[in-house]
Parts: structure tokens; C-alpha cells; sequence
């Protein structure tokens, strides 16, 4: 698993605080529905060629490591 620590960065006052990749303004809401929609690795890498295969992984790690932190509460 990639670390996504030095990847996906949250800044209070861009994209509403959302996580975004490196900075930039693409948020990893903004990968995963891409992914989720059907888009291939290099296809969004075509569309955004400030991302690398590596920010899609973190994005993806990112995502991994925060559903295994979801916690559903049963009734």
C-alpha cells in the first residue's frame, strides 16, 4: 500500500477543506468518482497531466485506510 501521508494534503481554505493531491485542486472525491464512473488509470492521467499513477494509488490508500477506521453503529 502506498503511503498517501505525503501526497494528500488538507488545506482549510482550498476546495473547503477537502482532501486534495499534493496541493493541487483536485480532490480525491474528484479520483474516486472517476474511478467509481468507470475511468481507467490512464485515462484520467490523460485528462490531468499534473496527476501521476502514484497520486491515483494514494488516493485510493487514502480511501482504504479511512474505511477501515468507519466504525457502523447497530442497533
Amino acid at each position: 500500500m502506498i503511503d498517501y501521508t505525503q501526497i494528500i494534503t488538507l488545506e482549510p481554505g482550498k476546495r473547503s477543506g477537502k482532501p486534495c493531491i499534493r496541493g493541487l485542486r483536485i480532490t480525491v472525491y474528484d479520483v474516486l468518482s472517476y474511478l467509481a464512473a468507470g475511468m481507467s488509470i490512464d485515462e484520467i492521467l490523460s485528462d490531468f497531466p499534473t496527476l501521476t499513477k502514484d497520486d491515483i494509488l494514494a488516493c485510493l490508500s487514502y480511501a482504504a485506510d479511512r474505511e477501515r477506521h468507519t466504525i457502523i453503529a447497530r442497533s
